[in-house]
């Protein structure tokens, strides 16, 4: 499925697509998002970025027990063939639903790929559909499938807020006219095939380099695309600001321009970091308390919360001294 989704000009397969590759593909796909560096303020391979709560192990436990999923979502899609694509949504949100509380199971209740589970749920439910009726396993008709079972999605979901206590998605409509991860899938996700996908398929031609073709795609994505989680965090100001630094980026090369690398990293040092911050960083990542998986473990091992509290405790206050003592260091140096 992946391949197909890279590659919109691949033809009809020989072999159907079975469950098993569909699993493996999204497998790979949440594998290397996290793995992914540099990535500023997320999860990758060096650091949490601007979480505290996630790191790398606890996006890979979590891709541990989504990805198998997707089998489910393939043959309910498989099996719904014969029914009208705007009643799958609904027969797909048990699964949903679920596949969401195995993640935070794992991951001791914090949300790793909420977002993902609804994207590769509709794709692979899509792959399913089109595979019950005999049609090719192609970009386009993937992204159709999507499209069919998320119409009206956005105005039954989102604009009818009742009186009741906003939730952000409904927020971000009612305010700022932005649909978020709903609006995407509705359109049968436009702006990952029409401003994601051309990026990294020419860069893929240029450079033969997954790893730079992917953080060009990111910058792209960053630069243009209305980005509802930049929105709840740092409000619109947040958001343009991260867009207005991906463009000037991408105006001088992105990362292929001589130091785009180095200046992807601008956008934190135009934020006010330093060395002192980013040793202060690098010490309270190494340091303190683990994940919510390692937490979660400690507590059914030990069956008690002391040890546990004691885990979560004595590290962080470790890292927090080390931090001390750097920030000290750098007060003597001057």
């Amino acid at each position: 499925m992946s391949d197909v989704l890279i590659n919109p000009a691949r033809v009809r397969r020989v072999k159907p697509l079975s469950a098993e590759e569909v699993v493996s593909a999204v497998e790979r796909a949440l594998l290397t998002e996290v793995r992914l560096t540099p990535k500023p303020g997320l999860v990758d391979i060096r650091n949490a970025g601007a979480h505290w709560d996630m790191d790398l192990a606890s996006f890979e436990a979590s891709t541990a027990v989504v990805a198998p999923w997707m089998e489910k979502f393939f043959i309910m899609g498989h099996d719904t063939a014969a029914v009208a694509p705007e009643q799958v949504l609904m027969m797909l949100r048990p699964v949903g639903m679920a596949c969401e509380n195995d993640m935070l199971e794992a991951t001791g209740g914090v949300n790793t790929h909420r977002g993902a589970i609804f994207a590769f749920g509709l794709l692979s439910a899509a792959a399913g559909r089109l595979v019950s009726k005999g049609e090719p396993i192609e970009q386009h008709r993937l992204c159709d499938q999507v499209a069919r079972f998320c119409r009206g999605m956005v105005m039954q979901e989102l604009s009818s807020a009742g009186g009741e206590r906003l939730s952000k998605g409904e927020a971000h409509f009612l305010r700022y006219g932005l649909s978020g991860a709903r609006g995407e899938a509705e359109s049968g996700f436009l702006t990952v095939r029409t401003q994601a996908m051309p990026v990294f398929t020419r860069m893929m031609e240029e450079t033969g380099d997954s790893n730079l073709a992917l953080l060009q795609t990111l910058l792209h994505l960053m630069a243009w695309n209305d980005d509802t989680n930049l929105v709840s965090r740092g409000g619109l100001a947040g958001l343009n600001f991260v867009q207005q630094e991906a463009q000037r980026l991408l105006w001088q090369g992105g990362v292929l321009a001589d130091g785009g690398l180095e200046a992807l990293r601008t956008i934190l040092l135009h934020s006010g970091w330093t060395t002192e911050t980013a040793l202060c960083m690098m010490a309270l990542c190494l340091l303190h308390f683990p994940c919510g998986t390692t937490c979660l473990t400690i507590r059914r091992e030990t069956g008690g919360r002391r040890w546990t509290l004691l885990a979560m405790v004595l590290p962080t206050a470790v890292g927090m001294a080390v931090c001390m003592l750097i920030h000290g260091a750098f007060g003597l140096l001057g």
